[in-house]
C-alpha cells in the first residue's frame, strides 16, 4: 500500500465504516474480526500519531499528501507553481489549463485509458472463515443446481441457435411458459384474428337504446343544470359545426380535426359522436375512448363533460382512468377519457380493442412517444376493424401532417377565438428601455452556436440599418453576442417596466428551467420597488410546494399585480385566466438524445415557432395582450417550426420492450413506419443495453426475464430492480426506491432555502452514500409517522410534499399488486413479513438496487476536499470518461466513501456530463449482478472482470466461489422468471434459500469490511482535480 495511507490496517476504504451508524443487520458479522482493518476510531489515533496539514487530511482514498496546486512550492505536482497575481478560481483554471496542453502533448490518448480508469487497485478478499462458510452452503445444494448451465442459458451459443420453440425446452412445462412461448411466436395479425372470434364486438342492444334515450330526453326538458350548461356550449366555436363534425366522421374511418385552444373540441366532439348515436336508438353500439397526454387534463376534461351532463362521473355516461385511478362509466353508451399510456395497456392485452367503437387522440400535437407510437399502431390495426373510426385532434399548426400519413384522410378545421395579442421583440425592448448589454468576451461571430450568430444576426442588423427604425446604441446591443443569453437586468427592468406603465393585468414570464426562476426571483426582490406588497411574485415549477402551485390560479386584490414565473408547463398544460402579459425570453430546456455518443442532453435551447405561438396566446385569453419576445426578429426567422418529436431525442429502449409485448416482429421494421422514424443507431444501441440487461436474446426475442419485465409499468432498470427485491425477500424497501424513481422527488425547494434542503437532505440520508436510499428511506419513515398522526409535521420538518408522498404510496402498493398478480409475491400487502425477510438489511438493498442499475457504473478516482471546504472529485464511466455528480446528489457533498464503485439512475449532458441519482456500491454487487465474468492472470496478478471494464485483483480460490454462485443464480433466476414463485424463506433447507442466502451472506460481510484500496495503481497527478463550480 502507498504511504498515503500511512499502513495497510488504515485504509481509508475500510476505516471509515464505523461513521454509517450501524444500519446493516444481517449475515456475515465474521468480516469484522479480520485483523487487516481497523475502526474509525482507529483511524482517528492513527491521525494524532501522524499529524498533518489540515488542508492535506486524506478525506478518501487516494490523497496525495505530498502533492501541492495553487500556492505550495510545485513538489509532488509535475506543473510549475503559478503566477503570483493569480487568485482563487483563476488558480485552478490556470493548472487546468496545464493540464489540458499536458494531455494534448501526450497524443489525445484520454479515449484510448477509459477501460483503465475503471480498474484502479480494489482487491476483493475474504476471510478464510467465511470462504469455507460458502464453501459449506454450495456442497448442500443439489447437483442438478450445480451442473454447468453455459448450454442451456439464454444468450449462449447453444441457446442461440436453437429455434424459438426448442430453446426453453429445459424449463418444465407452466402456464408461464405457454404465454410466453406463445408471445415468442405469435404476430399481432394472428393475435387480433384469434381475439375477433371469441371477443364480440360491441352488440346492439334494444332495451339500452331505449334507456340512454330517455334519459338524455328527460334531461334536455327537466334538467336546469344541463339547460344552463348546454346554452354555453352553444357558444363555442366547436358546436357551430357540429353537423360537419358528425357527417365527417360518420362517412370516414379515420378523420383530422384541427383547433385552438378555446374552440371546444376537446370536451364537445365526443359528446357530438355520443349524442348522435343516442338519438339514432344506437346507443349501445358506441363506447368512446378520448385520450389525454397528461392525468390532470384526463381528469378536468371528464369533470368538465360529466358536469355539463349533469352527471356523477363514473355512474352514467362519463368517465376516467389514469394510472392508480379510474371513474369508469358502462361500456355501452359511454365516453371514457384516459391517458394515452393506458390506451397501450389494454392494446397489448386486447389489440383489437373490440368493445371501442371510436378512438379520440387529442393533442397529438405535442408528438410524444406514447401517442406516436399508438398512431402508428392503429394504422395497422384499422383494416382489420373496418367498423372502428379514429379521430385525430390537432392544433391547427401541423394537422396536415397527420392527414397525409393517414393517406390523406379528410381534416376539418375548428375557428378559435382569442383576443389580439401586440408583440414586440427584443430590437424593440432594447429600444424601450434604452438598455445596453455588459461587454462580452466573445468575438463577433463566437455566439452561442460558433458563427451561427453572425450568420444569423448579420443579415438582420444589415435589414435595420437600412430601414433606420432603431438607434445606432440599439443596433450596438443586437450586435454584441450577450444579446442571446437570458440576462437578468434586462428581464428586472422589463418587468418593472409593465408594473409602471401598462393597466392591470398577471405578466406571465417564461424561463427555462429552477435555476433561471430562481436568479429571477432574487434579482426581483432585491429591487426595492418589488419588496411592496403591491405585488405578488409566484415560480411556478414542479419543486415548489403544492399550495405556492395553486396560487398561480388565483386572482389578486385590486392594486396587486400577480407576476408569474413559469417554465414551459404554462403552455399548454394549464390556464391563467388573469394573463395579460407574456414575457418570453425564447429559451426552453429539453431533453434530447446525442445519438452519437450515445447519452442524454439537457441544455436551454430556442423554442420552436409552435412554442412562441403557443406563449404569446397565454396573453390573449380575457381580453388583448401584449408579448415581449427576447429575441431578435431575426432569430425568430431561424427557429424551428415545430419541437422535435419526443421519440427523435429520447431513448427508446421501452418502446422496444412494448413492440415485442405487442408481437410486432423486429423493432427496425416497425420503427420504420412511424411519422418520424427515429435514426438506425438510436435502435441499435437500445437493443444492445436491452441485450447486455438479458431482456432480449441475440435474435431480438425476448427472454423469460424481459417478458415478465414488460408487464410491469416501469422502466427495465427499475422492473429488474422490482424483481430483483420479490426474489430477495425486501419489498418494501425496494419497492419505495422503484416507486420514487418512477415519479419524482418528494423534496420541494422554496426560494431561498436552497441550502437548508441540502442540510435536510444529508441529515437523512444518514450516511448511507445513496440518493435512491434516501428516497426510500424517506418514504417509508413517513408511512410510520402518517400511522402516528405525525404525517403532516414529518413533511412540514424536511420541506417533503405530503401529495407526492401519497403518490409514491400509491405507487408502491401497485408495484406490489402486479408482483402479486405476477405470481412472485404471496401477498398484495407490501408490509407483509413474508415479502420483507431481508428488508432491514441495506447491504442488499442496496446490492439490489446496484442488479437494477447495472451497467450505470462510474468509478471514483480522488476525492478531497479544499481549503475552501469545496469537494472536489475526479469520476469517470467507461463511455464518457471524465464525469460529475449532480448538485443534488448527496454524493456530491460527501467526502468519505468506503468504495470507488457507483451506480446512477440517469447521466445527462449539458455543460458537463452529469449523473443523478447516484449509490455507492461494492465490488460483489457488480460481480453478482454484472455482466459474465472470469479469472485471469496478469503480471502474477490474480484478477477477475466484469465484462470489459471492471477489474479487481482477486485469489483464485475467491473467484472460484463466486463464479459457482454466480452460475447457481443464473439458472435460479431464469427458473424463476418461467415458474413465478414465492422464495421459501422458511425452509432453510430448500436449495434456492441455500443458495440466496450463501449470496446475501457474502454480499453483508463485503459490507461490513472486507475491501482493500491499493493506491499504487492510481496516478498521484492532481492536476485534473477541478471543483464542481469550475466545471
Amino acid at each position: 500500500m502507498g504511504d498515503r495511507f500511512y499502513a495497510e490496517d488504515d485504509d481509508f476504504f475500510v476505516s471509515n465504516r464505523g461513521r454509517k451508524g450501524g444500519r446493516n443487520s444481517g449475515g456475515g458479522g465474521s468480516g469484522g474480526s479480520s485483523k487487516k482493518f481497523t475502526t474509525f476510531r482507529n483511524r482517528k489515533q492513527q491521525q494524532q500519531k501522524h499529524p498533518r496539514n489540515q488542508r492535506d487530511l486524506p478525506v478518501s482514498f487516494n490523497d496525495n499528501a505530498g502533492s501541492s496546486r495553487g500556492g505550495g512550492s510545485g513538489q509532488g505536482s509535475s506543473f510549475p507553481k503559478h503566477p503570483p497575481h493569480l487568485k482563487g478560481k483563476a488558480i485552478g483554471l490556470y493548472y487546468a489549463s496545464l493540464s489540458k496542453k499536458k494531455k494534448e502533448a501526450e497524443g489525445g490518448k484520454e479515449k484510448e485509458k477509459k477501460a483503465e480508469k475503471m480498474e484502479g487497485g480494489v482487491t476483493i478478499n475474504i476471510s478464510r472463515e467465511m470462504e469455507d462458510q460458502i464453501r459449506s452452503m454450495l456442497e448442500q445444494l443439489p447437483r442438478y443446481l450445480g451442473n454447468s448451465v453455459e448450454d442451456q442459458m439464454p444468450g449462449s451459443s447453444h441457446a442461440e441457435s436453437a429455434s424459438v420453440t426448442t430453446k426453453y425446452n429445459h424449463l418444465p412445462d407452466s402456464q408461464f411458459k405457454k404465454n410466453f412461448l406463445r408471445s415468442l411466436t405469435e404476430t399481432i395479425d394472428s393475435k387480433i384474428e384469434r381475439l375477433l372470434k371469441t371477443h364480440s364486438a360491441l352488440e346492439r342492444n334494444p332495451s339500452k337504446d331505449k334507456e340512454l334515450k330517455d334519459r338524455l330526453l328527460d334531461k334536455k326538458e327537466n334538467s336546469k343544470k344541463y339547460k344552463t350548461m348546454y346554452e354555453a356550449r352553444k357558444k363555442l366555436p366547436s358546436f357551430k359545426m357540429q353537423e360537419s363534425i358528425l357527417d365527417l366522421v360518420n362517412k370516414n374511418q379515420v378523420v383530422v380535426i384541427s383547433g385552438e385552444t378555446g374552440c371546444g373540441k376537446t370536451t364537445q366532439v365526443a359528446q357530438f359522436i355520443l349524442d348522435d348515436y343516442i338519438m339514432r336508438n344506437e346507443g349501445s353500439l358506441c363506447r368512446i375512448l378520448c385520450t389525454q397526454p397528461r392525468r390532470i387534463s384526463a381528469t378536468s376534461v371528464a369533470e368538465r363533460v360529466a358536469s355539463e351532463r349533469d352527471e356523477q362521473i363514473g355512474t352514467v355516461s362519463v368517465g376516467y382512468q389514469i394510472r392508480l385511478e379510474k371513474a369508469v362509466a358502462p361500456k355501452q353508451g359511454s365516453i371514457l377519457y384516459c391517458t394515452t399510456g393506458i390506451l397501450l395497456e389494454w392494446m397489448q392485452s386486447d389489440p383489437s380493442l373490440a368493445d371501442t367503437s371510436h378512438i379520440i387522440l387529442d393533442e397529438i400535437h405535442e408528438r410524444d412517444t406514447v401517442s406516436d407510437f399508438v398512431i402508428t399502431l392503429l394504422k395497422d390495426i384499422l383494416p382489420k376493424r373496418p367498423d372502428l373510426k379514429v379521430i385525430l385532434m390537432s392544433a391547427t399548426l401541423n394537422a396536415d401532417h397527420f392527414s397525409r400519413y393517414f393517406y390523406n384522410c379528410p381534416s376539418l378545421n375548428i375557428p378559435g377565438f382569442t383576443f389580439p395579442v401586440e408583440e414586440f421583440y427584443l430590437e424593440d425592448v432594447i429600444e424601450m428601455l434604452r438598455f445596453q448589454f455588459p461587454m462580452s468576451r466573445k468575438k463577433w461571430g463566437q455566439g452561442e452556436n460558433g458563427n451561427d450568430f453572425a450568420d444569423v444576426i448579420g443579415p438582420h442588423i444589415r435589414y435595420l440599418e437600412k430601414h433606420r427604425k432603431y438607434s445606432r446604441k440599439t443596433i450596438e446591443a443586437l450586435r454584441n453576442p450577450e444579446s442571446e443569453e437570458i440576462n437578468y437586468e434586462l428581464l428586472s427592468r422589463l418587468i418593472s417596466y409593465i408594473c409602471q406603465h401598462k393597466p392591470d393585468g398577471a405578466i406571465l414570464v417564461f424561463l427555462p428551467g429552477w435555476e433561471q426562476i430562481s436568479k429571477l426571483n432574487t434579482s426581483l426582490t432585491g429591487i426595492d420597488h418589488f419588496k411592496s406588497s403591491m405585488f405578488n411574485i409566484i415560480p411556478l415549477h414542479s419543486l415548489m410546494p403544492t399550495s405556492v402551485q395553486k396560487s398561480v390560479f388565483d386572482r389578486p386584490p385590486k392594486g396587486v399585480r400577480k407576476i408569474i414565473l413559469a417554465t414551459n408547463i404554462a403552455e399548454t398544460s394549464i390556464t391563467i385566466d388573469d394573463v395579460v402579459y407574456v414575457v418570453d425570453c425564447g429559451k426552453i430546456k429539453m431533453k434530447n438524445y446525442d445519438i452519437k455518443n450515445n447519452i442524454q442532453t439537457l441544455k436551454p435551447e430556442w423554442v420552436s415557432l409552435a412554442n412562441a405561438k403557443q406563449r404569446k396566446g397565454r396573453a390573449g385569453r380575457v381580453k388583448p395582450g401584449i408579448c415581449y419576445h427576447l429575441f431578435s426578429k431575426g432569430r425568430e426567422m431561424t427557429l424551428q417550426d415545430y419541437p422535435l418529436p419526443e421519440m427523435l431525442r429520447s431513448r427508446l429502449d421501452e418502446v422496444i420492450i412494448k413492440i415485442k409485448m405487442l408481437q410486432l416482429g423486429a423493432a427496425s421494421p416497425f420503427l420504420d413506419k412511424v411519422l418520424n422514424p427515429p435514426d438506425p443507431l438510436a435502435v441499435t444501441h437500445s437493443l444492445e443495453l436491452l441485450r447486455l440487461m438479458n431482456v432480449l436474446d441475440s435474435s431480438e426475442n425476448l427472454t423469460p426475464l424481459g417478458y415478465n419485465l414488460g408487464k410491469l409499468p416501469v422502466d427495465p432498470h427499475t422492473g429488474k430492480m422490482l424483481l430483483m427485491g420479490a426474489l430477495f425477500s425486501c419489498v418494501d424497501p425496494v419497492c419505495s426506491v422503484a416507486a420514487s424513481l418512477s415519479f419524482k422527488d418528494a423534496f420541494m425547494i422554496p426560494l431561498g432555502k436552497e441550502k437548508e434542503v441540502d442540510r435536510i437532505r444529508m441529515q437523512l440520508s444518514n450516511g448511507s452514500k445513496s440518493d435512491l436510499l434516501l428516497t426510500g428511506d424517506v418514504l417509508m419513515q413517513w408511512e410510520m409517522e402518517v400511522k402516528n398522526g405525525n404525517g403532516g409535521p414529518f413533511c412540514w420538518r424536511n420541506f417533503l410534499s405530503q401529495n407526492t408522498l401519497n403518490m409514491l404510496k400509491d405507487l408502491k402498493k401497485q408495484f406490489v399488486h402486479h408482483l402479486h398478480d405476477m405470481k412472485f409475491l404471496e401477498t398484495s400487502n407490501p408490509f407483509a413479513d413474508a415479502s420483507n425477510v431481508n428488508s432491514n438489511n441495506t447491504s442488499l438493498v442496496r446490492a439490489i438496487i446496484c442488479a437494477g442499475l447495472y451497467p450505470n457504473v462510474a468509478y471514483l478516482h480522488k476525492c478531497r476536499r479544499i481549503g475552501s471546504g469545496r469537494n472536489v472529485k475526479k469520476m469517470t464511466t467507461p463511455q464518457d470518461g471524465r464525469v460529475v455528480m449532480h448538485p443534488k446528489c448527496v454524493n456530491d457533498k460527501e467526502t468519505y466513501f468506503p468504495s470507488p464503485f457507483f451506480v446512477y439512475h440517469l447521466k445527462l449532458k449539458s455543460a458537463s456530463i452529469t449523473l443523478h441519482d447516484t449509490t455507492m456500491v461494492y465490488p460483489l454487487p457488480l460481480l453478482f449482478f454484472g455482466e459474465k465474468i472470469r479469472y485471469y492472470q496478469e503480471n502474477g496478478k490474480e484478477k477477475v472482470a466484469v465484462g470489459k471494464h471492471l477489474h479487481f485483483r482477486c485469489k483464485h480460490s475467491i473467484a472460484s466461489i463466486v463464479l459457482e454462485l454466480r452460475e447457481h443464480m443464473n439458472r435460479l433466476l431464469e427458473y424463476r422468471a418461467s415458474h413465478p414463485a414465492v422464495i421459501p424463506w422458511e425452509d432453510r433447507k430448500h436449495p434456492h434459500t441455500t443458495l440466496l442466502k450463501a449470496i446475501v451472506q457474502l454480499i453483508t460481510y463485503e459490507d461490513a469490511g472486507m475491501i482493500q484500496i491499493d493506491s499504487s495503481d492510481e496516478s498521484d497527478d492532481d492536476s485534473d482535480l477541478v471543483a464542481m463550480e469550475e466545471i
